[in-house]
């Protein structure tokens, strides 16, 4: 699991973009974000975001986001990016989703 927190921005993403892909090539490609913490993402955040997804398909896997708060839900909404990742209102919930050992 992923716990981004504050802002996810040109500042923040490439500390996340390092941590989703040693998930991916970690011994599990399933991968839950917790987005609760996660005040705020711009388009380079979701650009990370986005990068982790197809990086984990390829492996297998697949990329969950969790209790996104109102601004990252909105930005998932209006770009259409919430049709490409599951999202769960809850950790526990996508934690519960996941084939095989959570990560």
């Amino acid at each position: 699991m992923v716990e981004p927190r504050g802002e996810l921005d040109h500042h923040s993403a490439e500390m996340l973009r390092v941590s989703l892909h040693a998930c991916v090539t970690g011994d599990c490609p399933w991968i839950v974000v917790d987005c609760s913490q996660l005040d705020f993402c711009d388009s380079t955040g979701l650009n990370a975001l986005l990068a982790a997804r197809l990086e984990s398909e390829a492996a297998g896997g697949g990329i969950h986001l969790a209790a996104p708060q109102p601004l990252v839900a909105r930005l998932l909404e209006i770009t259409g990016a919430g049709r490409v990742f599951t999202l769960h209102d809850t950790v526990e919930a996508a934690l519960a989703a996941l084939p095989g050992e959570p990560r």
